[in-house]
This record gives structure tokens, C-alpha cells and sequence, in this order.
């Protein structure tokens, strides 16, 4: 996996119509901001919730968040949804219920269309992938295909479990989002998500040490429902001061090798080697954009 992507570590949901929270979104730290139009919104309240979007994007990423409009589903509301989000302040849309590649095509054209319609640049607005149906699972790799937009992606845990009369737990939803990871690498798209469940979160130390094994298991960043998992999210899916020295002081030492002719060499009892010293060197790829992007909304926040 490489770095050709945006920072995106925390994505917190925020209804785009709580006024309390969309004022407040900007303090909170996250790299991006959802605006929710789906789950969060009630049903007669959705028409009047879109006509929010623009308003509300220009003001969440006052803090340097990029901002993705989370939309609906069916394709009727998704239209609609879609009418009111392309804008320049909107980075992404989070398509949720894809059904497969023509789902992921039809809304690039749609897209596309609008970007032109208001002078905004081809290709402005990318997508992540909600995962959320076996059906859709089982052609996530042609769904990643369809549109240069998807560059992230994610298993609606518990959607996916109920549409596999399932329940929501780490070990049932286990097996696919580990292949959601293979088929995202194998496609350069983010895989964003945690590899247990949150229903519960208010174990801070739990939550924790289960941000930091889904990273173990390759994801790059996670929604957050709640502002205080924010901070935590942060820290856990970007490199620690530890891992920063040890991977610098790895690509040190394979220059050192490499003037001497060497391929491998021995640091702390380990041979280091080719697979070694290039997730060293993705590590500090990582670790740099991110710290420009600190850089950046501390910059906003004097």
C-alpha cells in the first residue's frame, strides 16, 4: 500500500442537521468530517437535510478536515443526495449499499456531470465504498474497478451481518473484512474500519488496544461516532515516536549495506530485508504526510 492518498485516520459522523454538532465539528480534531444524510437522519427530515450539505461543508472543515457527504440508498434518494453535495467544499462521498460496479459507475457519470455543470475540476469528488450485502462482497474487487473516484472503502458491520443473518460480533464479521483488506490492497483503495465491533466504546483503554490490532491487521483509518474516539483513532493510526526511530534508523543502516554491498543486515538480533526496509520506508511516508497534515490544521487553529 502506498501514501498516494489523503490523510484520512478519523471520520467522524455528523448529522448534517444538529446544529449543536455541526457548530462544534471543527474543534474536534478528525482528519475528515462525514456529514451524515443516511442512518442519522429520519426519514421525513431527509429532504430538508440535504439542503444543508453546502452550507454546513464550508463550515466543518474549518479546522482542515476534509469533509465526505455519507448518502442514501436507494438510488432515488441517492440522486437527490448527490444534487445538493458536489460542491468544492465536499472531498468525497461515502456510497453506501453498493450493489456492485454498475452502481459505482452510474453515480461516477452522475458526478462527473455535476462537476462540470459547476466548474469544479473531473474527478474532485472521490468515493468510499460501503460494503454492506453479501452480494456486493462477493464482486468487491470489480466494485474497487469501476471508478478512479474510490479510494476507500469500508464493511458496514451491521448491515452486513444482518443481511448474512449474523450477529455483528469480531469474530463473525472476522473473515470479511480481512479479505475487504487483500482486495483493497490489491486494488490501491484505503481499507478503513476496525477489526472488532464498537457497539460499546466506553472502555477507552479497550478501545484502545483494538484500534491499535486493527491497524496490526492493515486498516488506515476509522469513523468515529463519538468525538471522544477521535484523539485516540489519531494517535493509534499514526506511527509512534518508537516505530519513527526504528524505521529511520533501519533505512540507515541499509544504506550503510547497501555501500557495502549488502542486501540484508542484522539490527537487534533480527535480518532485516528487502520486505523489512520497505514498510520502514512506507512507515515514514505515512508518518510525514501526517505530520504535515498536523502542521497544516495547527496552522488553521492560531
Amino acid at each position: 500500500m502506498t501514501t498516494d492518498f489523503p490523510v484520512w485516520r478519523s471520520l467522524m459522523y455528523v448529522p448534517v442537521n444538529v446544529e449543536k454538532f455541526v457548530d462544534r465539528a471543527h474543534t474536534r480534531g478528525a482528519d475528515v468530517i462525514q456529514l451524515d444524510l443516511e442512518d442519522s437522519i429520519p426519514q421525513t427530515e431527509k429532504a430538508q437535510a440535504r439542503t444543508l450539505v453546502e452550507k454546513n461543508a464550508a463550515r466543518v472543515n474549518r479546522g482542515g478536515a476534509d469533509v465526505v457527504v455519507r448518502i442514501n440508498q436507494p438510488l432515488t434518494m441517492a440522486v437527490r443526495d448527490l444534487e445538493y453535495s458536489i460542491c468544492p467544499a465536499v472531498n468525497g462521498i461515502a456510497v453506501t449499499k453498493v450493489y456492485g460496479a454498475a452502481h459505482i459507475q452510474l453515480l461516477d457519470e452522475l458526478v462527473s456531470t455535476l462537476e462540470q455543470q459547476r466548474g469544479m475540476t473531473i474527478g474532485h469528488t472521490q468515493f468510499i465504498a460501503m460494503i454492506e450485502t453479501p452480494d456486493a462482497f462477493f464482486h468487491i474487487r470489480e466494485i474497487f474497478r469501476a471508478s478512479k473516484r474510490i479510494i476507500a472503502c469500508n464493511i458496514g458491520g451491521e448491515d452486513f451481518a444482518l443481511n448474512c443473518n449474523m450477529q455483528p460480533t469480531g469474530e463473525a464479521l472476522l473473515y470479511p473484512k480481512q479479505q475487504m483488506i487483500f482486495a483493497a490492497n490489491a486494488e490501491k483503495v484505503m481499507p478503513l474500519g476496525f477489526i472488532d465491533s464498537i457497539a460499546t466504546f466506553g472502555d477507552q483503554e479497550a478501545f484502545r488496544r483494538m484500534v491499535r490490532r486493527s491497524r496490526d491487521f492493515g486498516f488506515m483509518g476509522a469513523g468515529c461516532i463519538h468525538p471522544g474516539q477521535v484523539a485516540i483513532i489519531n494517535e493509534e493510526y499514526k506511527p509512534s515516536a518508537n516505530e519513527v526511530a526504528y524505521a529511520r534508523k533501519i533505512i540507515t543502516l541499509d544504506q550503510e549495506a547497501a555501500a557495502s554491498g549488502r542486501g540484508s543486515f542484522a539490527l537487534d538480533g533480527k535480518m532485516i530485508d528487502i520486505p523489512i526496509i520497505v514498510r520502514a520506508q512506507r512507515l515514514l511516508q505515512r508518518y510525514d504526510v501526517i505530520a504535515a497534515r498536523e502542521a497544516h490544521t495547527l496552522a488553521l487553529s492560531n
